[in-house]
């Protein structure tokens, strides 16, 4: 179900120019286990490494440390090559593979088809604990170098690992760095652009009472020189059907802590407003909407706010973004307004 139309109104703010977003030419949808960057290729060492990856087909950057080769191959499984971890299982002719392939393969060696048995290979056991290699997201500018049994930890959290893309309307299962997402949204979702720090949007839907499970709508902003997305959508709490704004910022939950947020709708003499902290975007859109972190409108108050029969829902969404900004002297936040 969607709205039938979404006018966006504001005195400061207008559509974003095609400068404003980084277009160079992107690479195709990537889905699952790839994602893009906007980082520039440098074909020659990505080929050099292609194996080196653990499974991501990644660009390398000028200043990338690349895995010692040798070493690495000897840690990749010849079945899922995925790196292994012990126990790491070896035929009578030395062979070697993962724990998880082991029961795959049915107990015989993938190389030579002899019989595995229980034998473990402790010397590349014991190498994989000497071992350190950098975070498979080097290329995206990860710096870290990790024992490797501390590798995959940090991998789970590295500040630098792609983003999912944020539009919540369907399952999209691209993933990238910020610019590309930004394209992406821009492109492929057809999503409305916006420069600036005010928003006023008028939402309107003709037959209100038609609230399933959900309707959405996404803007994003660019102000402060970083990318916000307003969420707008209906959908049923419970059993009460309920209308929901709130923001997420496109970076990581350290940097969206930094901002702050306020929305306000009203009618009739009456508001209701909110005002927080807007959730990274590494909080999926459900997430958010299901901790109740937005501005909630029931729909009689929407109706209400509407104004006329109440046959008809016209929700005007104002609200602006503000950077936190330490005073050193007061030791304070203070918000740092844009012009």
């Amino acid at each position: 179900m969607e709205l039938d139309s979404i006018e966006c109104v504001s005195s400061m703010d207008g559509l974003m120019d095609e400068d404003e977003i980084s277009h160079h030419h992107h690479p195709p949808l990537l889905h699952h286990h790839q994602f893009a960057s906007s980082k520039p290729h440098n074909n020659a060492i990505n080929n050099n490494n292609a194996a080196n990856t653990n499974g991501i087909n990644g660009i390398v950057g000028p200043t990338a440390i690349a895995p010692a080769t040798s070493v690495h191959e000897l840690l990749e499984c010849p079945v899922c090559t995925n790196s292994m971890y012990p126990p790491i299982h070896q035929c009578h002719n030395g062979h070697t593979l993962c724990s998880t392939c082991k029961t795959r393969v049915h107990n015989r060696c993938p190389t030579c088809r002899q019989e595995l048995g229980d034998i473990r290979c402790l010397a590349l056991e014991k190498v994989a604990e000497s071992l350190e290699l950098p975070c498979k997201y080097y290329h995206l500018g990860c710096p870290e170098i990790f024992p490797y049994y501390s590798k995959l930890k940090h991998e789970v959290m590295c500040t630098f690992r792609p983003y999912n893309c944020p539009y919540a309307g369907s399952d999209c299962s691209v993933v990238g760095d910020i610019p590309y997402l930004v394209a992406h949204l821009r492109d492929d979702h057809k999503v409305d652009m916006h420069t600036g720090c005010t928003f006023n949007h008028r939402y309107v839907k003709s037959n209100p009472r038609e609230v399933e499970n959900a309707t959405w709508m996404l803007t994003v902003f660019h102000c402060f020189g970083q990318y916000f997305c307003l969420h707008f959508e209906a959908y049923q709490l419970g059993t009460a059907p309920v209308y929901m704004a709130f923001l997420r910022f496109m970076g990581d939950e350290t940097e969206a802590r930094s901002y702050s947020y306020s929305l306000e709708v009203g009618g009739n003499g009456r508001k209701l407003s909110w005002e927080g902290t807007p959730r990274s975007i590494r909080d999926c859109h459900r997430k958010v909407r299901d901790s109740h972190d937005g501005l909630i409108i029931q729909r009689n108050m929407a109706l209400f706010f509407s104004g006329g029969d109440r046959k008809e829902l016209k929700l005007r969404v104002t609200g602006r973004i503000w950077k936190e900004q330490q005073n050193p002297d007061a030791g304070v936040c203070i918000p740092n307004l844009c012009s």
